[in-house]
């Protein structure tokens, strides 16, 4: 029986890359993360981020409704949720440095339980990390994914996790664009590219299509 990771993740669809350890690798380095950290992947899927984690020095575990690629997941501690809309998180109090979650809260129409199990996991002073799809660049193309149901806003998205209780809360529009993390100038050409609107359609060019198609990242302390 066909699942959402089968067929949205199709390996032929989406074939593994090297993305999630190079965002893995700058999420690591920017918000301070250090060998042995405990880090929490909501909605971990695949297992490509868990993964990227992992391999930096983390201790990962992940959650989500349906089990991903056994191997890449090796090592990781995955425990399954129906409901991540509704359902407790099966782990205890306090137990998680960091909590990640990518493409993920969009898919669920009222987030207050995911907001306040994910407080209740970080530790005093952990951090949440979460990047969704940015509606104003992505209005055309936000429903072609059928689990998506509540678009965001930088703003939103920053004062969701306020008024879930987070402090020092940032939200920023985000390019998926490795060399422009390594050279910032670069956004000037992206930037360019924005004035044509919000994207209509797929590009193939990856430039092109991650000038175009913006995600939200946006993070907190508990």
């Amino acid at each position: 029986m066909p699942n959402y990771l089968s067929v949205v993740y199709d390996k032929n669809k989406r074939p593994y890359t090297n993305y999630p350890s190079q965002l893995c690798g700058y999420l690591f380095e920017r918000f301070g993360m250090k060998k042995g950290d405990t880090l929490l992947d909501i909605g971990c899927g695949r297992g490509d981020f868990a993964k990227g984690f992992k391999d930096l020095g983390l201790v990962v575990s992940g959650i989500d409704r349906e089990m991903g690629d056994t191997e890449m997941l090796q090592g990781v501690d995955v425990r399954k949720s129906e409901d991540l809309g509704n359902d407790p998180f099966p782990f205890g109090d306090e137990i998680f440095d960091f909590v990640f979650s990518k493409s993920v809260i969009e898919q669920i129409q009222n987030p207050d339980t995911i907001m306040k199990e994910t407080r209740r996991v970080l530790k005093p002073g952990g951090r949440i990390i979460s990047m969704v799809p940015d509606w104003q660049s992505q209005m055309y193309i936000f429903y072609d994914d059928p689990t998506h149901v509540h678009p965001y806003t930088a703003a939103g998205l920053k004062d969701l996790f306020a008024i879930s209780g987070f402090q020092e809360v940032k939200s920023e529009l985000f390019y998926q664009l490795p060399v422009l993390w390594k050279y910032p100038w670069l956004k000037i050409v992206s930037r360019t590219l924005q004035l044509l609107g919000p994207v209509k359609r797929i590009y193939k060019n990856k430039f092109m299509r991650w000038s175009r198609e913006l995600m939200i990242l946006a993070t907190g302390v508990k």
